[in-house]
This record gives structure tokens, sequence and C-alpha cells, in this order.
């Protein structure tokens, strides 16, 4: 009898000992990205203007073993842009000899200097201007978002059985984020077949900006060209003449300022054979709250046209060489306030030899604003040797627009719903791009404790049919412990 306990604890020892564990050592992952954008349809100049946008981002992503079944992961990031577009939520602006003295908030609006009976400002006062075209020198031009969020992950024994809980958090100057989820896997047919389920929440606020003349209008009511930034600025109809009759009356604020978004995802993937690989997956997601963005302008055609600047380019307004005139706007983007998604997916990899891999991917994706879209894609990883990847890529895609998107000019007041935001019209894109990536399995090159397993680069360019262009470049470097 003593034996055999002996016997049996020696074989249990020996099972615990040689289990495998989910992950080795400590990884971390250094990721940085620079992305630079130029365009012709901002929705901030109710689709019309520039849509320059630069972007610095980077993250760390930290996977900690907290034993043989539990990971800990870790990711905090940063994003900090520069958006012409967003700029122009305030477009004003007179070289300097205006400043805000009426107004507090993000679009940092412009109003004339108080003078005193010296007249230190010589004889007149600058009147403001601005252009779609140019970019604002306003605070709402330039933000930061940063996110943090952490990831557990527990594995059964057998390696067959995954579960997963996460949370995270985001923060810019007008949006908050929070999001919560959880997910399980389920490995069988000796780990040749995968099927996971996960749900997600994410429960975020805005602090809604409006454009000048609209929070304005929000602030003073109907005597709001007597007071605050419009007391004693000029303003101009269509016919360059001087009028007071502007009237955003459309204009309401939000009072709902949350946006509330819901999720449930389904994969499964199956290894065919040795070669060929194939995934699903399809996801139900679901949202509710302020689905618009409070500073992208609307402009009725049914309504007259009033503007602030230099009269002159009045009839070039929407052509870039307007330097020096905006137009006041209507209303800001009104979309409903529920919105059902669906996108339905399959990804198809095909080993073709030892040194190139197939990798397709297809998308379709439906919702109940009436926008459709189809994208495609394809990825040849060639390995150069025992340690270098390249891999050429092109994406497509293409979108039928949403049934509330009208270009600038071209929505009418007694519409409910409406947007110029080309986000949300038809097009076709195309991406292009290239990467490569070095793998050092035995870590020679270390920082401190940290031996480097992976570099890779990523460059894409990307086009898109309403001549929105963008390049994207992205470095990330992956460390073991």
């Amino acid at each position: 009898m003593l034996y055999a306990c002996g016997g049996f604890a020696q074989e249990t020892d020996t099972t615990t000992v040689f289990k495998k564990r989910v992950l080795e050592t400590t990884e971390v992952d250094l990721l940085g990205s620079y992305y630079k954008q130029q365009g012709i349809h901002s929705a901030v100049g109710g689709g019309t203007g520039t849509e320059e946008i630069t972007d610095t981002a980077g993250d760390i992503i930290i996977a900690v073993p907290l034993n043989d079944d539990d990971v800990l992961t870790f990711d905090m990031g940063f994003s900090a842009y520069t958006s012409a577009s967003s700029g122009n939520i305030n477009p004003f602006f007179t070289d300097g000899t205006y400043t805000n003295t009426n107004n507090t908030g993000a679009s940092r609006h412009a109003a004339p200097l108080k003078r005193d009976d010296d007249d230190d400002y010589g004889t007149a006062t600058p009147a403001p201007y601005g252009s779609p075209w140019i970019a604002s020198s306003g605070a709402s031009r330039h933000d930061v978002l940063t996110s943090i969020s952490a990831n557990y992950s527990h594995s059964s024994d057998d390696r067959n059985l995954i579960w997963t809980a996460n949370a995270s958090g985001s923060t810019e100057y007008d949006y908050h984020s929070v999001g919560v989820g959880a997910g399980i896997a389920r490995l069988f047919n000796d780990k040749n077949s995968e099927v996971g389920v996960k749900v997600t929440a994410y429960f975020d606020k805005w602090k809604p900006i409006y454009p000048t003349e609209l929070h304005e209008y929000g602030t003073y009511g109907m005597n709001f060209l007597n007071k605050g930034y419009f007391e004693g600025v000029t303003i101009y109809d269509q016919m360059g003449e001087e009028s007071r009759n502007y009237l955003p009356s459309a204009f309401t604020e939000w009072t709902n300022k949350k946006r509330n978004s819901y999720a449930i995802s389904f994969t499964g993937s199956q290894i065919i054979n040795k070669r060929l690989q194939v995934s699903v997956f399809a996801d139900l997601l679901y949202q509710e709250g302020l689905l618009s963005t409070p500073y992208h302008r609307i402009y009725f055609a049914d309504k007259a046209n009033y503007y602030i600047g230099q009269a002159r380019y009045i009839p070039v307004y929407n052509l870039q060489d307007n330097k020096g005139i905006f137009r006041l706007a209507d209303d800001v983007e009104r979309l409903p306030g529920t919105r059902f998604k669906l996108p339905l997916g399959l990804r198809f990899n095909y080993y073709v030899n030892d040194w190139l891999i197939l990798r397709t991917y297809y998308r379709y994706y439906v919702d109940n604003w009436g926008l459709q879209g189809h994208t495609a894609s394809i990825e040849l990883p060639v390995k150069l040797g025992q340690r270098f990847t390249v891999y050429p890529m092109y994406r497509f895609y293409t979108q039928k627009a949403t049934r509330y998107f009208a270009p600038h000019d071209a929505h009418y007041s007694f519409e409910r719903y409406y947007t110029s935001d080309y986000d949300l019209s038809s097009f076709d894109s195309h991406q292009y791009g290239a990467g490569a990536g070095y793998t050092d399995i035995f870590q020679q090159f270390k920082i401190f404790a940290f031996g480097i397993k992976n570099i890779d680069f990523r460059y894409n360019h990307y086009e898109r049919s309403d001549s929105l262009t963008a390049d994207i470049f992205t470095l990330g470097f992956k460390f073991v412990h």
C-alpha cells in the first residue's frame, strides 16, 4: 500500500512539472505608428474643406504569466493628432488680434478685444475670417487620446478550454469610454477545430463641442447676434451684402450625451489539412445614445447662406481658392439614436511551401441605417531565410451609403436625420502595402534583461474614390524576458 501511494504521488508530480505553460516568460511589445491623411470633404465643414490629419501613436503591451495556466496582459497607448478639420470647429481667426473673452470650452471661440480710451490697437479692429480649406489654430485642432486595458486569460489543464475577461478605458478632451468583456473558446478534434464566443460592452460619454456659430445661438438664444462672439461682427449674405438675418433655428443642443455599445462575437476555425486553415466569424452589435458627432456642420439647400470673412471669396467658397470666407451652419449632424450592425467574415490561409503563405480575408457588413460594405484582402508572406520575412498586401473595400447621407448643401430642413460625413457615403477604396519582419529565435540582441524576438515594419497607402488619401507607417518590437 505504501508503495502504491508513493507511485501515485510520483505520477501526479510528473504531470504537474511537465505541463506546458501557456506563456513561458514575460513578453513586451512596443508599437509605434505615423499616419497622414488628406482629403476635400470635411465633415466639420459640412462636406467640404480640408481633411488633413496627422497622427502619431504608440502602444506598450506587457504579457505576464501568472502561473502555468494564467496570463495577465496590459495594453497602454496614446494617439496624438493634429486635425485641420477639427480645428475648424472654430474656424475664425484674425492674425492674433482676437482672443477668447466671451466663451469657454474646447472651441476657444475668438471675440474682439475690449479697447480702452487710448485705443492701443489702432483705428480699426480687423474682422474675423476663416476658410474650410485653411486650418484654424484653435485648441480643438490638437488632442491626445490615452487608453489602457487589461486582459486576463485562463487555460484548462488540457489547453482545450480558454476563458478571458477584460476591462478598458480611454479618454480625450471631448470623449470618454469604459469597456468590459468576457469570452470563452473551446478546442477539440485534437486542437484542429476551435469555436469561441465573446461579449463586450462599452459605456461612453461625450462632452459635446459645437461649431462657434451654433454654440453662440445655443448660449444667447434669439438675441445672439448682439452678444458674445457676434457682437460687432459683420455677416454677409450670398450676394456679399451685410445682413443680420442669420438664424439657425433648427439647432438644439444634445440632451443625451451617452453612447453605449454592446456586441456578441462568434468565431470558428478549422484546420482542413496540413496546408489549409479556414476561419469564420459573425458579430452582432447594437449601439444606443448620441451616435451623431456634435461638431459636424450641416447646410440646408432650402435655407439662405450667410458668411463671416472676406466677401470676395463667396463665389469660390467650395474651391481651394477660397482663402478667407466661412459659411455659418444651419445645424449639426442628426442621426438615429440606435444602430444595429452585422459583420460576417471569412479567412482562408494556405501554406504553399516553406517560403510562401497565402492569407486571404473577406467581410460583408450591413446595418439598419442602410449602409452595406464588402472588404477583400490578400497578403503573401515570403520567407527570406530563417530570420527575414516580407509580405506585400492589397485590400479592396466598397460601400453603399447610409440613407441619411447627402453632400454639402444638399439636405433639406424638413428632414429628420442628416449627415454630410463622407465616411457614410458611397465609395470604393484601395489599400496597397508591404512589410518586413525580422525574427531572432534565440534573442541574441538584448536590451537590459530583455531579448529582441521580433522586429516588424509596415507601410500602407490608402486611396478612396472621394479623393481621400492616406499613408501609414508602423514599427513594432517584441521583447522576451
